[in-house]
């Protein structure tokens, strides 16, 4: 049986390395991004020789309608929702004190990474539980969240409530879905070479030179993508609800 998966943000960054690895262990992928498919050609042509069939769905998971398209139109194209990647996020539009951040830059941002990843897993779940299980097991969720979810930031605070906020998806979902043969899992990144940290690459280039990372480089999409691989594969299926810090070690406590 042919397997799928949904990856948000699967154009660039993060989620096109995601889309990548999981269409190298033999997924076929429904790209989702918000540009459309003409303007991302090149990552959907990339995608194509790997081998597996991909669905490029042009849409916006803040967007009721959108949401409901997306898992449509998976359906339609694959028959059924094996995996799910929730990696679709938005960075503040300006890095902004907590105490002069504006109602509309937590709304947008909260509105995408927070209530956009809930009601689309609520959709995509909803979904899976309907499908037949295949080895036990009728899909997987995966989030990726960031270090965020846990470590402040004053300047993009309205960022930190929304990864938080996932983290607290990741339990609930896990909690609910465990019966009806679903694990959901959670990434924390770190400093992830990408379009979202390029504005700020000489901060945290300062931050590896002062060796505030135990691993001290600059982590690659491919390390999420890595973890991703491990999650959805059937090596962890006595486990949900759990995350895993993919940041070189920063989340370790020193003195």
């Amino acid at each position: 049986m042919e397997k799928s998966a949904i990856v948000t943000g699967s154009s660039r960054g993060i989620g096109f390395a995601i889309a990548k690895q999981l269409c190298v262990d033999g997924y076929n992928v429904v790209m989702v991004a918000t540009g459309p498919k003409e303007k991302n050609a090149d990552a959907v042509a990339a995608l194509e020789k790997l081998g597996t069939k991909i669905h490029y769905v042009q849409a916006n998971i803040a967007d009721h309608d959108d949401r409901l398209r997306i898992v449509d139109e998976a359906l339609k194209a694959f028959g059924r929702i094996d995996v799910l990647v929730n990696n679709a996020g938005v960075a503040p539009k300006e890095r902004a004190d907590l105490l002069t951040m504006s109602e509309e830059s937590f709304d947008r941002v909260v509105g995408t990474n927070t209530k956009g990843n809930m009601f689309l897993t609520q959709a995509v779940a909803n979904a899976m539980i309907r499908q037949e299980p295949v080895n036990g097991r009728k899909g997987v969720i995966v989030n990726i969240s960031s270090c965020s979810a846990v470590v402040s930031s004053t300047n993009r605070g309205e960022y930190c409530v929304s990864k938080a906020g996932v983290s607290m998806l990741t339990t609930l979902y896990a909690d609910r879905l465990a019966p009806e043969g679903i694990l959901v899992h959670e990434i924390r990144p770190g400093v992830i070479d990408t379009d979202m940290t390029s504005t700020v690459h000489e901060k945290y280039d300062r931050l590896l030179a002062a060796g505030e990372f135990p691993i001290a480089r600059w982590g690659k999409p491919e390390d999420i993508a890595n973890a991703v691989s491990l999650l959805v594969s059937e090596k962890l299926n006595y486990t949900t609800g759990n995350y895993i810090d993919v940041d070189g070690g920063f989340h370790i406590r020193r003195l």
